[in-house]
């Protein structure tokens, strides 16, 4: 499987994940949605990188923060699975709408024993994942892209582009009208 990298799992990670699971389901989750800083200080604690301004929504799951990085201004929305096994960086003023499924690892069926295989998850500034949309590992979806509504991306996807489908296409180029023009 092309760009994945094979990992074992820790002791170690396995533990943290399970104060993280913890932490998630008693601080985290029950928390009100306009609790933004609250969870992203709780994201800090366990090893996230995140800017200012960061929303990420209570149901959010976030497989392993440690592995997270948001830039100012981005958005994890309402049941996001960010299944970061390996990085997953989200850019400045960048969006994933809810019920995405952000999967940085998967397994080699090519091997009796399916190892595991991870390739980091990259979503550069201003890009928009909408809603439903799976991303799969090792994708770089470029700035200010956008990825419609339920579509499955398993290769890069080059800036100011939208893209849709299964597997997502490029189908236009993106173009921002400034806040005046009609």
């Amino acid at each position: 499987m092309e760009g994945l990298r094979s990992l074992k799992l820790s002791f170690s990670n396995k533990v943290g994940r399970a104060i993280w699971g913890f932490a998630w389901l008693l601080l985290y989750r029950p928390t009100p949605r306009v609790a933004h800083r609250w969870r992203c200080m709780l994201l800090r604690v366990f090893g996230a990188k995140i800017g200012r301004g960061v929303r990420s929504y209570p149901s959010a799951r976030i497989w392993a923060p440690w592995n997270l990085e948001m830039g100012d201004g981005s958005c994890l929305g309402d049941w996001v699975d960010c299944y970061c096994v390996e990085k997953v960086k989200i850019g400045s003023y960048a969006t994933v709408s809810q019920y995405s499924f952000l999967c940085s690892a998967s397994r080699d069926y090519t091997v009796s024993d399916m190892p595991l295989v991870v390739a980091p998850i990259i979503i550069c500034d201003r890009a928009w994942v909408t809603a439903d949309v799976f991303v799969g590992p090792g994708v770089t979806i470029g700035e200010g892209a956008v990825i419609t509504a339920r579509s499955s991306v398993f290769s890069d996807i080059e800036s100011w582009t939208v893209a849709s489908g299964n597997p997502a296409k490029p189908r236009k180029e993106r173009v921002m009208k400034g806040v005046h023009d009609g």
